[in-house]
Order: structure tokens, then sequence, then C-alpha cells
């Protein structure tokens, strides 16, 4: 069986210890931000995420790039030229345009390798809710001896059967990103309303209620998942992501313990290209589910 390589992007949202578990290529997106542009790499060596979260809790605009096709046609013939073939899986194209741009040089890298697959798929998913369909991707190739087109077919069934669900802390940060009104954030931010989104089949982020404060919030994210999980087999593994608000993480982890008595919860930061959009005290759960 050829060797392949599973490439993707920053928006998965896994850290390097990850990344080095799962033994991918990750290609960063970038941002810029108080005038400086950085790369949006795994191991943050850029900019520290807290400081990161720092600035936008101080309302610095931020700027966000999608991986561009030349990335993509340099880290792929790096692994062509090594003699790999190239399984390639993009944050949702319904978010970003590096999905498009992994297609467009996987096209053109097929001209000069023919007896080379690459292949491109589009998983939908976004943040660690991607991480979490690539780990699960990994394990299960490992397991069973994949080869690309076993794996890639993997990808394809699984992406709708993993469950996004995660709320936002901030409107104020909305209204400045142009998705609420004034009116509604300052209004909601009296009343504490905290709306509770969703990334849908298409890829696409839905809101879907609104709760009342943070335990509302909480409480919603914990609800959808006994309704939607696949299991509630106490054995399984959970992620979460969040915006700098690790009190937040440990309450959630505390209820899915105790309610569901669940103890793999793979944690960490937003990444920066989500996080722009998010602001502070965003935080998510990713689970899996009958369906999206």
């Amino acid at each position: 069986m050829k060797q392949f390589t599973i490439i993707t992007d920053s928006c998965c949202s896994l850290n390097a210890a990850e990344v080095a578990a799962n033994g991918i290529v990750v290609l960063p997106l970038s941002f810029t931000i108080d005038g400086q542009t950085y790369a949006d790499t795994p191991d943050h060596v850029a900019l520290a995420p807290e400081a990161f979260f720092d600035k936008i809790k101080a309302g610095l605009d931020c700027n966000t790039s999608a991986v561009n096709t030349e990335q993509f046609k340099t880290a792929m013939r790096k692994e062509l030229d090594a003699g790999h073939d190239v399984l390639c899986i993009s944050f949702s194209s319904a978010l970003s345009c590096t999905y498009q741009n992994a297609c467009v040089a996987a096209k053109e890298l097929q001209a000069e390798y023919p007896d080379a697959k690459i292949i491109t798929v589009d998983s939908l998913c976004a943040c660690r809710g991607l991480g979490m369909l690539i780990t699960m991707t990994v394990e299960e190739q490992r397991k069973n001896g994949w080869d690309i087109d076993q794996t890639a077919a993997y990808v394809l069934r699984e992406r709708d059967h993993v469950g996004h669900w995660f709320f936002v802390d901030d409107l104020h940060h909305l209204h400045r990103g142009g998705r609420v009104s004034k009116l509604a954030a300052v209004a909601g931010s009296v009343l504490g309303i905290k709306p509770v989104m969703h990334c849908d089949a298409e890829g696409k982020l839905t809101p879907v209620e609104k709760a009342r404060g943070v335990n509302g919030a909480m409480r919603a994210l914990v609800d959808k998942m006994k309704e939607l999980c696949t299991t509630l087999d106490k054995n399984q593994t959970v992620f979460i992501c969040h915006a700098n608000c690790m009190q937040y993480v440990q309450k959630l982890m505390q209820c899915l313990k105790e309610e569901l008595g669940i103890t793999d919860v793979r944690a960490d930061f937003i990444c920066p290209v989500i996080g722009a959009h998010t602001g502070c005290g965003t935080l998510g759960l990713f689970f899996k589910c009958k369906s999206r």
C-alpha cells in the first residue's frame, strides 16, 4: 500500500502535541492585528493565544486570510516528491476559500504527477470539530490499515456525524463584526443573552437559540449532546474549544462528568482566525452525533 500524508489547515485548532500524535501536516491561515501579520501555527510561536485574545478584548480589529494556492502547492509538492500520495482535509468551504484553494493546487499538481493520488475533501467542519474529525480519521486508518481511498471515504461518511455546538459570550464583539445590531448587543448584554449556534450539515454557522446567562448556554450545549449523540457511552471522546475562558471549560467538563460520566475531554484554544470573529468567552462542544 502506497504511503499517503494528510494535510489540513490551522482552523482545525489542534495543538502541536495533537498534530505530532496524528502525524499530519497543518498549513497556517494568517491574521493581521495591531498592524502586524501572524501565521496561525499549532505551536502559537508567533503570538500566544492569551495575548491574541487580550488584543481582541481591547477592541482591536483583526483581519484574516485563507491558506493560499501556493502554500498548498508547496506542501503537496514536498509530499509528492517524497513518493507519498496526499489527502487534504480542509476547513468548511461555507466559511473560507481554503478548500477551493486546495482544489486549485491539487488540479495543477495532478498534471505534473499523473501517477500520484491527490484527494481534496471539504470537511464541512470548523475549529476543533475539524480537529476531532481528523483525529478520528487517523485513529481508524491506523487501526484498519486503510489506503488513501478508504480513508477519504471515511471522512466523507463521518463529516456529518460531528456535532458542533457553541455559545458566544460577547455580543458587542458580534456587533463590531456586523453580525448583530447595536441595540441587540446592548439589550442582550443587559439581559445576559448568550447566542447558541451550531455548524450545520452544509458547514454554515447557524444561530439556534438565545440562552440566558452562561449557565443557561452551557445547559443548552449539554442538552444538545444528550439529544443528538450517537451513544452516551462514558468512554467516548469529546472535544472542546474556548476563547480564553478556562473557567467555562472547567464548568462544562464538570457537567459532562457528573451527568454523562465522560472524562476523556480534550480542550484547547479556538484558533485566532476563528476567534477573531467570535470574540472572547466563546465556548464550543464537539461530539459524535447521529447527524448534524
